[in-house]
């Protein structure tokens, strides 16, 4: 799974001209389901969601977590994300897996945060989303369940 993620203050998600889901305080995570994805993957990204310490402490240096900082995640799911332009300008995305997996597969780490006592909104998957956030930082961290950057 690869995921790109944003410390906000704020982050909303709107589908023909209405809003859908929005957050205040938290993390936007933009998620995509990659070929071969599993258990473990989703495993990984959800620890690696709830365990990051991106949120600056009284000292104003990053060392608290979604948790410690009562957040919320919004969860945008994002097949773009796997887009391969290594070979000519128009993107491949073969390497993404198909939507009924996809589906499935971002559900779970949507679950696990839950489960965490985390407060998750999602975007509405297949849709053309407008995202709208405010980065608090910016703070911008890519994950990958595969490799690392």
């Amino acid at each position: 799974m690869r995921a790109v993620i944003q410390r906000v203050s704020k982050a909303s998600v709107s589908v023909d001209g209405g809003t859908v889901c929005s957050i205040g305080k938290g993390l936007l995570v933009l998620l995509c389901a990659m070929e071969g994805d599993g258990d473990s993957d989703v495993a990984y990204i959800s620890k690696k969601i709830l365990g990051l310490r991106i949120f600056p402490d009284e000292n104003d240096k990053m060392n608290l977590n979604i948790s410690a900082v009562s957040g919320s995640v919004l969860i945008v799911s994002q097949f773009t994300l796997a887009g391969d332009v290594r070979r000519g300008n128009r993107p491949s995305f073969t390497a993404s897996t198909e939507p009924d997996l996809a589906t499935e597969l971002i559900k779970a780490v949507s679950i696990r945060i839950e489960k965490a006592g985390v407060t998750v909104e999602h975007g509405v998957f297949g849709a053309h989303m407008n995202v709208s956030l405010v980065n608090d930082g910016p703070v911008t961290i890519l994950l990958d369940s595969e490799r690392l950057f």
